[in-house]
């Protein structure tokens, strides 16, 4: 049996919360579908002075509640199917936020690695002026994603601002923090996860302050997430960290802070003195409270999520876990944080980036803070009301509460 790609997974999604809700069949079929989406090619001149092109996409996949949000990918295996599922996504973890945006999704089919600063800054210029008519605070907002920056988004904003002939920082969030970025956007995924675990634990009676706590994929978000689960949880112990080169574990626990300076100056956890080696797999296997992956997607399957021991699972990483596994882990009693709603920190903030730009006032960083708690706690208690009123798993009631919010700002416009 062929696998499946994103795009499936996402409407396979789709349909079980369709099917959990009793949604009428044209509502269903008007949610499986982006309501536009736009595939162009970009002539770029590079370096050598030959012309290169480049296929692009951008998917606009609902916007019932609000101006499409989603961010932009340049990667080499970036396909139009996975900025449709990208896009489908976004419009389910901005509805969980109960935020009053709709879901998209860019990208751009690229090697930005073996790029120059030069061709980045032309293919930026490109997608924008191509883009361009589609985008605006009440449109269509673009963000940063895999391997785009807040400079690249810098050169964007530009280009749209001399397209359009006035300032316009709204029209696109995760810039600099000099052209209107918002404070508190670099630990925002992280920070979003430990308020939802915070906020997990009451419901388990697990004291997070006195818990165990492990990260596999140690990027920004597990970074940050070491740091913050003590700094936000009042203590708890980190006993093993990964990421794609491996991994190290003491049981006696880990100075969050050390290892994150380790892994700045080295590139890697390997070797951090003091602890012991463990790889990927295992680590997700530990006898811990508290787990977070927040590497890759898919590595937590119906083949290991019988051997997962931690009561918590907090997913920064999108799409750790297969359909299958969320059934296993449901059965056994762990309690998954599920992506669209455990790492919605990220585009939370980009929400608050948008609305600081659109009046020109912007928040101390104790306000992103607060503001960020309320909407990640509301959000948390609405999944789980939803949780144990179905007595499904925590992916499907999330699904429920979103695709309800979607659903019901379709029908008021009388769309179906």
């Amino acid at each position: 049996m062929p696998e499946m790609n994103p795009f499936q997974i996402a409407q396979t999604q789709l349909d079980l919360a369709a099917k959990k809700l009793g949604l009428d069949e044209a509502t269903h079929q008007l949610l499986r579908w982006p309501m536009r989406e736009y595939r162009f090619i970009l002539p770029v001149k590079m370096d050598n002075g030959k012309t290169r092109i480049f296929h692009a996409y951008r998917v606009q996949y609902n916007d019932a509640r609000g101006p499409n949000k989603g961010g932009i990918r340049w990667h080499p295996d970036e396909t139009i199917d996975t900025v449709r599922a990208l896009a489908a996504w976004m419009t389910w973890k901005t509805a969980v936020m109960d935020l009053p945006l709709g879901g998209g999704k860019g990208g751009v089919t690229c090697n930005p690695k073996e790029m120059s600063e030069g061709e980045k800054e032309r293919l930026a210029r490109a997608w924008i002026r191509v883009v361009a008519r589609e985008l605006g605070v009440h449109r269509d907002v673009p963000a940063p994603d895999v391997y785009t920056t807040p400079q690249i988004m810098a050169w964007m904003m530009d280009e749209y601002e001399h397209i359009v002939g006035h300032s316009h920082p709204g029209v696109i969030t995760g810039k600099p923090l000099a052209l209107g970025g918002s404070q508190g956007r670099n630990d925002a995924t992280a920070r979003g996860g430990v308020y939802v675990v915070r906020e997990a634990a009451k419901t388990v009676g697990l004291d997070p302050a006195k818990a165990t706590y492990a990260i596999q994929g140690f990027g920004n978000a597990g970074q940050f997430a070491a740091t913050l689960h003590r700094e936000i949880l009042g203590g708890g112990k980190l006993i093993a960290v990964s990421d794609s080169r491996g991994g190290v574990i003491n049981r006696s626990g880990i100075d969050p802070e050390k290892i994150v300076a380790y892994k700045l100056e080295t590139g890697q956890v390997k070797g951090f003195p003091g602890a012991e080696p463990i790889s990927n797999e295992a680590l997700l296997e530990l006898d811990v409270d508290v787990l977070y992956p927040a590497a890759l997607e898919g590595v937590i399957t119906d083949k290991n999520a019988a051997k997962i021991k931690a009561k918590i699972m907090c997913e920064l990483a999108n799409g750790p876990t297969t359909p299958e596994a969320d059934e296993i882990l449901f059965n056994k009693g762990v309690l998954v944080l599920p992506d669209f709603l455990a790492n919605a920190g990220g585009v939370t903030v980009s929400y608050f980036e948008q609305v600081q730009n659109t009046y020109n006032y912007y928040w101390p960083l104790s306000d992103v803070y607060a503001q960020l708690d309320r909407r990640m706690t509301e959000s948390f208690k609405a999944v789980h009301k939803m949780q144990q009123q179905t007595k499904t798993h925590m992916r499907l009631a999330a699904y429920m509460v979103s695709v309800t919010r979607v659903a019901e700002a379709c029908k008021l416009r009388g769309w179906v």
